[in-house]
């Protein structure tokens, strides 16, 4: 589940709080680095673990209007299909995810009701749930709401309260709803009825393959420093490394060392790559200055012999 494209943004924020913070201490980046995946892959339960929650407030909702003394006649008997939604229910006891929330303790508390409530309200008064109710009543159908709620509600959002929440609690979860999203929507799209309990969710790792690039594209960015400053001084000219926003010269530190360490990853790809994330966290010509300087470093690097990829 943590892809490539988390890994580079996460070494990237390790690389400039390894600077900034003058901790120049290897094997503490490393753990660091470690850590911010490992919370990424939190916040991927974190939200699969917000759809059960939200099938309870509905149901202690109902509860409440039920017994009210003035009840009426559909609140006495309101539509439950909501709080009996099949895929919520097998998200609620699959095993991999209790076992997430049995380690990790209590994620959603007491603290979020406010948001929960309100995410709620916005759901069951919303297009997508009256079409939920006049569907077929079905696994299928239970599923496809819940995906459509989280792409709308969640993923792409009519605002960003979700987003801003999520992040003040955990500043490891900056800039992870967008790409966290999609793979919670990937496994909602991957349950079936017939796996019940024993649904495998998505692994922090596709395997040891991207564990290893991420500890090692940030080893070789902090060893490779000096060498890597001097290629970017050589092509900016008139300039020196001073007059560089920090966050471009350590994206191209980052691009470098992935060029010269990776030979299975592709020149274009790894330009490409780092080409966007200057576009998102850099300024609007960094996407371009930072091209230009790879560009000129990749043509070097082939004359030297020192990098042998298309």
């Amino acid at each position: 589940m943590i892809n490539r494209i988390i890994i580079r943004i996460k070494v990237l924020q390790i690389v400039y709080s390894y600077y900034q913070k003058g901790d120049r201490n290897l094997s503490n980046a490393e753990n660091e680095l470690m850590f911010s995946l490992q919370k990424s892959y939190d916040l991927y339960h974190y939200l699969l673990l917000l759809i059960p929650l939200l099938t309870d407030a509905e149901q202690k909702r109902l509860d409440l209007r039920k017994h009210r003394y003035l009840a009426t006649e559909s609140e006495r008997n309101p539509d439950m299909r909501f709080v009996n939604n099949r895929f919520a229910e097998q998200l609620r006891t699959n095993q991999a995810l209790q076992k997430f929330a049995n380690e990790k303790g209590t994620l959603w508390n007491d603290d979020d009701l406010s948001l929960v409530r309100n995410l709620l309200d916005r759901i069951v008064h919303s297009d997508i749930y009256q079409e939920y109710l006049s569907s077929e009543d079905s696994y299928e159908s239970d599923r496809e709401f819940w995906k459509k709620v989280f792409r709308y509600f969640v993923c792409e959002g009519t605002d960003d309260t979700i987003e801003s929440y999520l992040e003040d609690k955990s500043i490891y979860w900056n800039d992870d709803m967008d790409i966290i999203g999609t793979f919670v929507l990937k496994t909602i799209k991957r349950f079936q009825s017939e796996n019940g309990t024993q649904q495998e969710l998505l692994p922090m790792f596709k395997d040891d393959e991207d564990r290893d690039f991420a500890l090692t594209l940030l080893r070789r960015t902090i060893m490779e420093e000096k060498d890597s400053n001097e290629r970017i001084t050589k092509q900016i000219k008139n300039w020196d490394l001073e007059r560089i926003a920090g966050i471009d010269l350590f994206i191209m530190q980052i691009a470098l060392a992935e060029l010269k360490n990776f030979p299975s990853i592709p020149v274009n790809v790894t330009l490409n790559e780092y080409i966007d994330v200057a576009k998102y966290y850099s300024t609007p010509k960094s996407a371009h200055f930072i091209n230009g300087i790879l560009d000129a470093i990749v043509n070097d690097l082939k004359n030297e012999h020192l990098l042998f990829k298309n």
